[in-house]
Formats: structure tokens, C-alpha cells, sequence
């Protein structure tokens, strides 16, 4: 593979993105847990596995993964630079493919696992993964799983 053609400003800017901890992910983390859930942060929900979420719901097993826009390629805002076109091209493909392979292996493990796009209303997503949860415990009291409300 070819040495990538850049900027220092670019290498500067690039270097400077967070993955974890980001704007979007404390505000989402403050939303639940003044909506009382309690969730453990930046861990693998299944041994063997090597993919971290961002936010998990142990006994409810919800895994929530805050995607951003240019990384994942989100459908309404992801950009194709036109500089190492084709290295970008092939990362970020490779990051679906790896983002559609980690949904897979959590729900053959029993985990649902939950996209949160970086352009989404923090609010909007904490209502949603806070149904989701509820759930996923409504339905293990149901079937006898024991389910506590702690991560």
C-alpha cells in the first residue's frame, strides 16, 4: 500500500478525534442515568469477542455502540474524501462490515445490540435504549431469568 498523501493540518486534526468518551456518548451516559438506569462504560459484553460498546446493560444484555457519521458511514452524512480515496473507501467499509459482524455475534450470544448514530438526539436515543432495556428485563422476569437492575 502506498504511503497516504497529507496535510500536517489534517494529520493534526485526525489525531485530535476521540473514540471514546466523545460529546455525544457523555451526553447520552448523563440522559440514562438521570432516567435511573445504571450501565457499566466501555467494556465487552461477551468473553471471546473482541469488540467494546461504548454503553452496557449487563443483565438486560443491550450493548450500545455511538457511532460516528465519517467513520461508520452513516447513510444521511457519511463523506467520501477525495484524498486517499480509496484507503478511506476501504477503512470505512471495513468498519461496517465489522459493525454488522459484531451485531451478529451478540445476538447469536443473546445480546441485542443498539446503533446510536453521533447525528442523533441524545434524548431521542436515551428514550429508545431505555425502552429497550425495560424490555429486555420485563422479558427475563418473565421467562424466570433472574434480571437485577444494576449493570
Amino acid at each position: 500500500m502506498e504511503p497516504l498523501t497529507t496535510t500536517p493540518a489534517v494529520r493534526a486534526r485526525m489525531s485530535r478525534q476521540r473514540s471514546r468518551d466523545t460529546d455525544v456518548e457523555v451526553a447520552l451516559r448523563k440522559l440514562l442515568h438521570a432516567s435511573g438506569l445504571r450501565y457499566r462504560v466501555h467494556r465487552r459484553p461477551v468473553k471471546g469477542v473482541r469488540r467494546e460498546a461504548d454503553i452496557v446493560f449487563g443483565p438486560a444484555r443491550v450493548a450500545v455502540f455511538v457511532d460516528g457519521c465519517f467513520w461508520h458511514g452513516c447513510p444521511e452524512h457519511a463523506t467520501w474524501p477525495k484524498n486517499n480515496a480509496e484507503f478511506w473507501r476501504t477503512k470505512i467499509e471495513g468498519n461496517r462490515t465489522r459493525d454488522r459482524d459484531t451485531d451478529t455475534r451478540l445476538a447469536d450470544a443473546g445480546w441485542l445490540a443498539v446503533r446510536v448514530w453521533e447525528h442523533e438526539s441524545p434524548v431521542e436515543a436515551a428514550v429508545r435504549i431505555g425502552v429497550l432495556v425495560q424490555s429486555r428485563r420485563d422479558a427475563g422476569k418473565a421467562s424466570g431469568r433472574p434480571v437485577s437492575s444494576d449493570a
